[in-house]
């Protein structure tokens, strides 16, 4: 039995785009083969990549306890979350506003500090690697754009992501992932773009810059939280990705 809900009533119908091939670190074009890219595939990194949700549970209470809130920080504080940031993990652990900015950087730094990059989700290597083959790849996320890259690097898949926009880069997340649809894809379609996400705020950011949603069910909320934004789609298992992009 399939384990992939389309919101949909049509099929996906992916428009092949001929890309140039892009520069990782610069993001521009050259033209050495011409190679054919399906789809621009948006990655969130937290919950849909990167396995963190203890680490997010951990840092957090270490930084309440650092800034005198009085605050045990649960997993409940991210999963009922409707914006998913630092910033929100923080409101939610109680965190007064004037300490919020710190709130955020503390936990930022403590993720580079890791002695080792977060794990990443069982399936995920192999499916990320299949797409970059033909499709353009990148991430959106509120992490840093340094922790995003040293996770890459531990588990070898820096050369199949072309762009990183992290909460270093400037905007809000709808306009990134426009920014990256611009970037990568001015001309394709709607339904060749997709986000990525494991948040209510990711679906609403994949709206937002109307591109197709993909909810999974892996990350750090609910199915039920992740349906009250209507997503196209939503999956339980990496392997079903396939399945809506390369329909």
């Amino acid at each position: 039995m399939s384990n992939i809900s389309g919101t949909r009533g049509v099929d996906l119908f992916l428009i092949l785009k001929k890309f140039a091939p892009v520069d990782m670190f610069t993001g521009t074009k050259s033209n050495l083969n011409g190679k054919f890219f399906m789809a621009l595939i948006i990655f969130d990194f937290d919950g849909v990549l990167a396995d963190t949700l203890d680490d997010l549970v951990q840092f957090g209470q270490e930084v309440c306890d650092e800034l005198g809130v009085k605050h045990v920080v649960k997993k409940d504080d991210l999963s009922n979350l409707e914006i998913m940031s630092f910033a929100s993990f923080g409101r939610a652990c109680e965190v007064p506003e004037n300490l919020v900015d710190e709130f955020v950087q503390s936990c930022l730094k403590r993720f580079a500090e890791k002695k080792s990059p977060p794990a990443i989700f069982n399936g995920l290597s192999d499916i990320v690697r299949k797409f970059s083959v033909n499709n353009t790849l990148a991430i959106v996320t509120t992490n840093s754009s340094q922790n995003v890259n040293a996770f890459l690097v531990e588990h070898g898949l820096s050369r199949c992501i072309h762009a990183v926009y992290g909460v270093d880069s400037p905007g809000t997340k709808a306009q990134k992932i426009s920014i990256a649809r611009n970037q990568f894809s001015a001309d394709t379609k709607q339904e060749a773009v997709f986000m990525v996400g494991d948040s209510l705020s990711d679906i609403r950011a994949a709206k937002e810059a109307a591109v197709t949603s993909i909810a999974v069910t892996w990350g750090h909320q609910s199915l039920e939280h992740l349906l009250g934004g209507h997503p196209d789609y939503v999956v339980n298992f990496p392997d079903d990705l396939i399945e809506i992009i390369e329909k």
